[in-house]
């Protein structure tokens, strides 16, 4: 028989000690716990802000993958119940990522990508998982902090500690708030999000309301100090930890792939200097088949196929990039901060309700603009507090817009991020729902590309928006920048192209208005890239939006003075909040008969506030007097034109508005004496009257008959009822019975009493 374990024993095997640390930073308290959740994870942190918690979790692969490229995956896992809900929806379970969540995956994902060492291709899976969530403090920052955590607890070949941190200023004391909270990031004109480590800056995304180029900056350079001191905060629990860093192999490719591939440099050189991406990539891959073909052998093609494909990329990036720092020309012969050719179209579509070409060397962007009542705005169904939101903008990135044979279906990361990234940018500049009363949807089409599509997709969104009449506060431009830094050498690029993308060390897309920047989102593989170089881009980004703000402005200048023809007029009244169910009726029949009738859509708010949209001018109007004759209060001496729709002795009952009847007393229905109201009137018959009086406490209305027809002859007042008393015996004649009892009377016998 088989001997039970100790209890000890047992807890040891299934369980770990626990390592927690908790610490405050700038005024927010945070905590870091490892070893009692996920521990067969290669490493796993329990992570909390407030009181928001987030599990993050972090696994190698057991084997290397044959990939020329590293095999990084982030996935941020929205649980409703950590904000107390059920998820909507038919199957009341979280299917696939919000928007947020996909954007947030994105931000974990981008600062821990650069950590990992050249020739690292074990693939590495990070999960960030909602546990808790306090309404107050947002989950994304504090999960790269727990990410970086979670892969130094588990040994792993991570060049951290590496943290990100939300930076906010007060629009009133102008101060820089960390990690603010939901509430404080409500009165702050910036956002900006900053990750990396103690060293060097990764990642930065922010929004803002027109900020200088010189306080983004400062905003930058505060972010790194706050970077640095959350580093400092993970290295303290890392050492509590004492992980044991693991062997993990580094692949390397034999020395003379590298010796064989590199001696076509002015082969690849000679290939890269084509303004024309297709001509360009077709020179190159040729020249990447002939290496292959002709410097290896079916035996080595076979057994270094991932390693020649690498070295054969960084042979063109090497050229491209001596090219860059030796000559100063890029591969299409511009200079550093030359912007490619312009080609801009506002109303380019017919019949859409606002439309923009915007074209920036080969990468072309067609925006569209829609325009709808505010109760077409998107709901969320998402942790965050946000409920809904009135702008949307979608971007999308079709095969052919690259040359390419693809399939079509929803849309990936990528263009979620760019979308939002434009989205971002425009929202400083939208007039408020007060001023402009609609829900706005852009769609920018990607029709070309070769870098800086997100940023085409912001110009062109702009002109949609003008060309729609859209009372934009400011119009925006956008620009991409570039780096190539090798040692201390350094070259900033303006507006780069998808080469520079892929092959530079830097993607710093720039968005504003004249007066400041709205957005800007980075990406940097170069570590020592620092806030000197990072002011430096953004003013030369500030010359290149300029530049295009001015090309976009020669072709519209201000925003349309009326919508399209196409475009629903939207009219704006208030109602008393207790006339909101009389205007709504029984289940929505009074309302859908209003819409049914006039063809407009009403919206109704809460505090009174109806929206009318029609295309047709005549049918909101229609819509519009509907409304306000249900909620119209009749005054004395008005006159109206209603109908009969109830007759009694006394008088007729008269509708003034759809909730309001009126009493036309039977002296009033006709000039002379009325016997009957019928003899004048009948129900259904339009007649048209003033209020006269107004009861102050029933609120009971009396009309008085305009045009009085003369009363007409022979008309006799009702027969009068018989006093109380009189004819009851001719009336209990008629009761069952009752004759035969009357008659049996005379024969003496008395009535039977019943008691």
């Amino acid at each position: 028989m088989k001997s039970a374990r100790p209890e000890e024993e047992e807890k040891e095997r299934y369980s770990m000690e626990k390592i927690s640390t908790s610490f405050e930073l700038y005024g927010k308290e945070y905590r870091l716990e490892t070893g009692e959740l996920a521990k067969q994870a290669t490493g796993a942190v329990l992570v909390t802000q407030g009181e928001t918690t987030c599990l993050v979790t972090a696994v190698v692969s057991k084997e290397q993958k044959d990939y020329d490229f590293f095999p990084l995956t982030v996935d941020f896992i929205e649980k409703m119940y950590a904000v107390g809900r059920i998820p909507g929806g038919y199957l009341k379970r979280e299917a696939k990522p919000s928007d947020k969540g996909t954007l947030t995956a994105r931000m974990i994902d981008r600062p821990i990508r650069p950590g990992f060492a050249d020739g690292f291709k074990q693939e590495v899976h990070v999960v960030a998982t909602t546990l808790a969530c306090d309404g107050q403090n947002p989950p994304d920052c504090i999960c790269v902090g727990g990410a970086s955590a979670a892969l130094l607890c588990g040994g792993t070949p991570f060049d951290g500690p590496a943290a990100c941190v939300r930076i906010a200023r007060d629009k009133e004391t102008g101060e820089f708030i960390v990690n603010p909270t939901y509430a404080e990031q409500e009165n702050s004109d910036l956002e900006l999000t900053i990750a990396g480590t103690r060293d060097y800056i990764s990642m930065v995304e922010a929004g803002a309301e027109e900020v200088t180029e010189e306080d983004m900056l400062a905003a930058m350079e505060f972010g790194q100090q706050a970077i640095a001191a959350f580093c400092e905060k993970q290295a303290e629990f890392l050492a509590m930890v004492a992980p044991e860093p693991k062997e993990y192999p580094v692949h390397a490719a034999d020395p003379c792939i590298a010796e064989r591939v590199n001696a076509h440099f002015d082969e690849m050189s000679a290939a890269l200097k084509d303004a024309d991406k297709l001509s360009r990539m077709g020179k190159v891959e040729e020249l990447k088949a002939s290496i292959k073909e002709n410097d290896f052998s079916e035996e080595e093609r076979e057994a270094w196929k991932s390693d020649i494909a690498a070295a054969c990329k960084a042979l063109e990036k090497q050229a491209m990039r001596a090219m860059v720092i030796e000559t100063g020309e890029r591969a299409d012969g511009r200079s550093a901060d030359e912007i490619r050719p312009l080609y801009i179209r506002p109303g380019y579509l017919p019949r859409v309700h606002g439309s923009g070409l915007f074209q920036r060397g080969q990468t072309q962007a067609l925006s569209v603009c829609t325009l709808g009542l505010l109760n077409e705005a998107q709901r969320l169904d998402t942790i965050d507090p946000q409920e809904s939101k009135r702008y949307m903008h979608q971007y999308n990135f079709p095969p052919y817009c690259t040359g390419e044979v693809g399939r079509m279906g929803a849309p990936k990361r990528r263009e979620i991020g760019h979308g939002a990234l434009a989205e971002r940018a425009i929202l400083p500049i939208l007039p408020s729902e007060d001023e402009f009363p609609y829900a706005i949807r852009v769609v920018s089409e990607i029709l070309e590309s070769n870098g800086s599509s997100s940023m085409a997709s912001t110009c062109g969104s702009t002109l949609a928006l003008m060309d729609a009449g859209v009372p934009i506060k400011a119009p925006v431009s956008g620009i991409a920048m570039g780096l190539i830094k090798e040692g201390d050498d350094v070259v900033i690029l303006s507006d780069i192209q998808g080469l520079e993308d892929f092959l530079g060390d830097m993607d710093f897309k720039v968005c504003g208005t004249a007066n400041g920047i709205t957005a800007l989102q980075m990406d940097n593989k170069a570590k020592g890239l620092s806030t000197e170089i990072l002011g430096r881009a953004l003013q030369q980004a500030k010359e290149g939006r300029a530049h295009i703000l001015s090309a976009m402005l020669g072709e519209i200048a201000e925003p349309r003075a009326e919508l399209r023809d196409t475009a629903p007029r939207i009219e704006t009244i208030h109602i008393p909040v207790e006339k909101i169910r009389e205007v709504i009726g029984k289940g929505g029949e009074t309302i859908r008969g209003i819409q049914d009738s006039t063809g407009a859509s009403i919206e109704i708010q809460e505090d009174g506030t109806v929206h009318i949209a029609a295309v047709e001018q005549e049918a909101g109007r229609a819509a519009r007097a509907a409304v306000e004759a249900i909620v119209k209060e009749p005054e004395v001496g008005e006159i109206y034109e209603g109908q009969v729709v109830g007759i009694q002795t006394f008088g007729a009952f008269v509708k003034l508005t759809p909730s309001k009847d009126g009493l036309l007393h039977i002296s009033r229905v006709a000039n002379g004496r009325v016997g009957q109201v019928e003899d004048v009137l009948n129900v259904g018959d339009t007649v048209k009257v003033e209020v006269i009086e107004i009861d102050p406490k029933s609120g009971k209305i009396s009309l008085d008959r305009l045009d009085k027809p003369e009363a007409p002859e022979g008309s006799a007042p009702a027969p009068a009822r018989a006093p109380r008393g009189e004819g009851r015996r001719e009336r209990s004649d008629r009761r069952p019975g009752r004759a035969n009892r009357e008659a049996n009377s005379g024969d003496g016998r008395t009535p039977r009493r019943r008691h």
